[in-house]
């Protein structure tokens, strides 16, 4: 029987009541909805609401069904209606009367919000962890490659030299980005709803501070219709995952593109790549379509958060229910993908021989050309026009930049002399673009030195 059924006059339609659950999605709050109790156990016994014995009472009660759950000597019943429903009927079972004392001076309404609130700070974290870890491996990475030589691209045609450890760090500086959002989100979210009632607080003389003071929150809503009804933090932090989902996914795309046999620029370990049931010769990068996928799940949890919000009156409404499925597979599917992606690329081959060859081919080093005659005095128009003929000459003549005498140079311009060799030498185009946030040597450490630095002030 449900503990609200006194008001109804008949049994409530089995379906109705399968419809109506949601304990198989909010099961996974039990350790929180314990602890959210137990807090508020404790501070009903401190204010006299209840006796000093039913508190103690309650929360040895509390404490034994959570090392029952997490043994795995108790679980839940399929016909609960929800997690805490559950808790409170197991703990009635438990003690009689004084199981009943435990939802005094709360509603299902706070105890939702606040549950919810301490799993995704808790959630959050496991999110950050696994950000910190692949920006960790990102970093490793670039310093292992500040010498490896790679084409740049814009609209997927290359454009000019650059390290691999610069393109990585362009990664790091997302994921960093994701990580300062994540923190962020859990410092706003991080004041507690309960006390907050069904949507008017209580006329009993609680003590909401102490209660968000053991549970390890900054301080309390300050407006009890928000306190039950708002659902801003999880809407932000499906946001702030539907984003690290995006870079994952624009990350995936190169991966898929350098493992290619036009690119060739990665080899991806065995154990991150599957091969075809019909084509012998395949190694498909399976690892990175399914995160480059997944990010539309991500998506689409964000938009089925928002439209369920958008047109919801104070306070709370029943299709707020449905806010948890999202949420919870948002934090799941980023947290797994994170994991399973920095695996994948710690584990990779780069191909540094490959890249280099491939910057070695494009016209990359045409902006170096162009720059070279403006050191010379030239404007730069004039010196872009001349080296768009001279680009044109070189495709005539199936050659590079590198393959010309200086006579040839000295066709399109008197300016050109024997220096204009180094000014077009690929590591000297990298090397010489040491503005803060280049590629030169000195920018890649600088960048390094401020992502780890970052990175340190995030705990484990």
């Amino acid at each position: 029987m449900n503990l609200w059924s006194a008001r109804f006059s008949s049994e409530i339609n089995p379906l109705v009541n399968d419809f109506n659950s949601s304990i198989h999605v909010d099961s996974r709050m039990y350790k929180q909805d314990i602890q959210g109790s137990i807090a508020h156990a404790r501070m009903l016994g401190a204010q006299g609401i209840i006796s000093k014995e039913d508190s103690e009472a309650l929360i040895e009660g509390l404490h034994e069904i959570l090392s029952q759950i997490e043994e795995g000597t108790l679980s839940f019943d399929e016909h609960d209606e929800d997690i805490h429903m559950a808790i409170e009927g197991l703990l009635t079972e438990k003690l009689g009367d004084v199981g009943k004392r435990l939802h005094t001076a709360r509603s299902r309404n706070d105890q939702v919000a606040l549950d919810l609130r301490m799993y995704s700070k808790e959630r959050s974290q496991d999110v950050m962890r696994a950000l910190k870890g692949l920006v960790t491996t990102l970093v490793k990475l670039a310093k292992e490659h500040g010498d490896t030589i790679m084409p740049a691209y814009t609209h997927l045609q290359k454009a000019q030299p650059i390290s691999f450890a610069h393109h990585l760090l362009a990664y790091a500086s997302m994921f960093i980005r994701d990580l300062e959002r994540m923190d962020q989100a859990c410092e706003r979210m991080n004041v507690s709803p309960l006390g907050s009632g069904a949507l008017a607080t209580t006329t009993y003389p609680i003590d909401r501070n102490m209660v968000a003071e053991e549970l390890g929150f900054n301080g309390i809503t300050i407006n009890s219709l928000d306190g039950v009804s708002d659902r801003d933090f999880a809407i932000e932090i499906a946001n702030n995952i539907a984003l690290i989902m995006m870079h994952l996914s624009r990350f995936s795309e190169e991966i898929i593109l350098w493992c290619s046999s036009e690119f060739k620029y990665l080899k991806l370990d065995d154990a991150y790549a599957t091969g075809s049931s019909i084509m012998p010769q395949k190694k498909n990068p399976d690892i990175a379509e399914l995160v480059r996928g997944k990010s539309g799940r991500c998506f689409g949890n964000l938009i089925s958060l928002l439209t369920m919000m958008k047109g919801l009156p104070l306070a709370y409404n029943k299709d707020m229910q449905e806010d948890k499925e999202a949420l919870f597979d948002s934090f799941d599917t980023a947290e797994l993908c994170l994991v399973i992606f920095d695996e994948m690329l710690a584990s990779s081959d780069v191909q540094k021989d490959v890249m280099k060859k491939a910057a070695q081919s494009g016209f990359i080093n045409a902006t170096d050309c162009a720059d070279y005659l403006v050191k010379k005095g030239l404007p730069f128009r004039d010196a872009y026009s001349i080296v768009g003929s001279l680009v044109k000459y070189l495709e005539l003549h199936d050659k590079v930049f590198e393959e010309l005498s200086l006579e040839e140079f000295q066709v399109f311009s008197p300016l050109f002399e024997q220096d204009v060799f180094s000014a077009i030498q690929l590591e000297n185009c990298v090397e010489n673009r040491k503005v803060m946030g280049g590629p030169a040597k000195s920018s890649v450490e600088k960048q390094i030195e401020l992502i780890e630095e970052i990175l340190d002030g995030y705990y484990d």
